[in-house]
């Protein structure tokens, strides 16, 4: 029995207990560390998890899932320095984050995948991309894909390519949050109540992403397949390109991507 302790249970880190348990995972395989007392009793409460602090999980668990905030990382190296035992794996979600760091500051030969999660984990519908370090072996990647998998879809990628991943799916669903949101106060300048308005929006992107996953169709052809001669959608589509959007949008994902690389150098020395 493998257990695994989720150290940071904030929105990413709890979304992960949750979906662990519900693909099977036993509380009793579960542990969790958070600074706030009266989160972690919530959360034991809701989960039946025990809630722990950090030598404890250490000593206790197989697999360390970092979930902290890149900028509160060093105190935990720190203390997880003095405390880990040889052969626990851990796996980073820290954005921007590089397993160099964490082989640097842990315990030669220590294991380290670093992933790239993203906020529908919390509904189980995650996309994750995993990059293994210098002394992760196969069985380590194939550990953190298993654990994963349960809370969506998972890649391998090199992890000179985690930048780019952070920027284009790890910060993706804000790009879309912030398109549907716009949708929906045109929706509101053309005359529709915002509840109407948010419905035809929320369920036309549902629907469009399912069409995209599931037909296999290139996102040009199946946007061509709304655009008729002459029609209404033509002409907003000229709208949108007389506007830059589509350069915007990959300049924005360029800036994240930069972001994301700062973070990591913040980290180097």
């Amino acid at each position: 029995m493998t257990t695994t302790a989720v150290l940071g249970a904030g929105k990413i880190g709890e979304a992960l207990l949750s979906g662990l348990l519900q693909s099977g995972r036993s509380p009793e395989e579960l542990l969790f560390t958070e600074r706030y007392p009266e989160r972690s009793a919530e959360l034991t409460k809701r989960y039946g998890v025990r809630g722990v602090d950090v030598p404890t999980a250490a000593g206790l668990a197989d697999v360390l899932v970092v979930a902290v905030k890149p900028q509160d990382i060093e105190p935990l190296l720190d203390e997880l320095g003095a405390v880990l035992r040889p052969g626990t794996l851990i796996v980073s979600l820290c954005a921007g984050l590089p397993t160099a760091l964490f082989e640097r500051r842990l315990p030669e030969g220590t294991p380290v995948v670093r992933v790239m999660p993203n906020t529908p984990m919390v509904v189980g519908e995650a996309m994750s991309a995993i990059s293994g370090g210098r002394h992760a072996k196969p069985e380590h990647l194939a550990l953190a894909e298993a654990m994963l998998a349960a809370v969506g879809k998972v890649v391998r990628v090199p992890e000179a390519q985690q930048d780019a991943v952070t920027a284009l799916s790890g910060s993706g669903p804000a790009y879309f949050f912030f398109l549907v949101e716009a949708m929906i106060d045109a929706g509101i300048l053309l005359g529709l109540p915002r509840a109407v308005a948010a419905d035809l929006i929320i369920q036309s992107a549902v629907g469009s992403a399912a069409m995209l996953r599931d037909s296999g169709e290139h996102p040009v052809a199946l946007r061509e397949a709304v655009t008729s001669p002459a029609g209404t959608t033509i002409s907003a589509i000229v709208e949108l390109e007389k506007h830059g959007v589509r350069a915007a949008l990959i300049a924005a994902i360029e800036a994240a991507r930069d972001r994301s690389v700062q973070l990591g150098a913040a980290h180097e020395s």
